[in-house]
């Protein structure tokens, strides 16, 4: 049924991009003959073009699920309230973009910072391969900037980690027996009043043959948090059991592991000048606000293009300047 739906998607879309270009032939014939069509012409175009580099997009999003939601933890690195608040820009950075894609996005978990920034959040972004594009973003990023949190003003580097899981539909098989489970309930905590509960509604689950801890906070039901870890749980999972699977067929194939977790896949230099640059596809923009604000796409088209094309090259050595 997958597989028909994503047929008839393709047949439907073909169907669209024909009609669209017939109908642009037809104002350049207008235009020709001397019709006063330029307007048209100029706002058909920048529309074909809008769509045809959608299709593209979501031809090089053909994973098994890419078309999913996505579940996204980010954690700082080192260094303590720099690379917290460096995690919260991130967080805001992609609830931003997520809002641009025009995906549902919800916190579930929310860890706030001693003095400022984020120790830990999990959010979920819902929306048509809102797991495909979102995974462009796995790995570790760097900011360099003068530091607001340094009275002497001198140049700090801080890294934070972005985990980002498929939201896995009801019939894949996980298992999960109760009794490796570690259930724990604590009163929530959070950036703003609406944020916290005065009940002990939070949950906390821990897996203990993997060691895996997930958490959520976000309702003020204790059942519907224990829901919400609970998938969160069962994608870390099945995660965890497709990585094991690849390493076993890598051990086989005597293929080398690429550069993951330790390496940026990008950096966000703040100053002594501005540009960020993604180390995997050589993309870089100059306007960091931009980025920070959420426009993201000109690095996961980029990403995924280079990706499915093979030319995708690898992250950056942590201690690259």
């Amino acid at each position: 049924m997958q597989r028909r739906r994503r047929l008839e998607e393709d047949q439907t879309l073909r169907q669209s991009l024909r009609r669209r270009a017939d109908d642009l032939g037809v104002l350049v014939e207008w235009a020709n003959a001397g019709e006063d069509v330029g307007a048209d012409l100029a706002r058909s175009l920048d529309e074909f073009q809008a769509e045809i580099e959608a299709a593209e997009t979501k031809k090089m999003l053909g994973g098994e699920h890419d078309r999913a939601n996505a579940i996204v933890t980010i954690h700082p690195g080192a260094g303590g309230t720099e690379s917290q608040d460096w995690a919260e820009m991130l967080l805001r950075m992609y609830l931003k973009w997520a809002e641009r894609r025009g995906f549902k996005r919800e916190v579930i978990d929310y860890q706030p910072g001693e003095e400022a920034g984020i120790k830990s959040a999990t959010f979920t972004m819902t929306g048509d391969y809102a797991f495909g594009l979102m995974s462009a973003e796995a790995g570790v990023h760097r900011l360099v900037r003068i530091s607001p949190f340094d009275q002497a003003a001198r140049r700090h580097t801080s890294f934070a980690s972005v985990f980002v899981w498929p939201e896995l539909p009801e019939d894949v098989d996980i298992e999960i027996d109760e009794k490796d489970l570690r259930i724990d309930t604590y009163r929530s905590s959070g950036a703003g009043g609406q944020h916290v509960n005065v009940t002990d509604s939070a949950v906390r689950i821990t897996h203990i043959p993997t060691g895996i801890v997930v958490s959520c906070q976000n309702e003020r039901s204790q059942h519907k948090n224990r829901s919400s870890a609970m998938k969160v749980l069962k994608a870390r999972l099945y995660d965890l059991k497709t990585k094991e699977q690849q390493q076993k067929l890598e051990q086989i194939a005597g293929a080398k592991k690429e550069i993951g977790f330790g390496s940026q896949i990008r950096s966000y230099v703040l100053q002594p000048y501005q540009m960020i640059k993604d180390h995997r596809t050589k993309v870089e923009v100059g306007d960091v606000n931009r980025v920070l604000d959420g426009d993201l796409d000109p690095f996961i088209k980029t990403y995924l293009m280079q990706k499915a094309s093979g030319t995708l090259g690898t992250a950056a050595p942590a201690d690259e300047d």
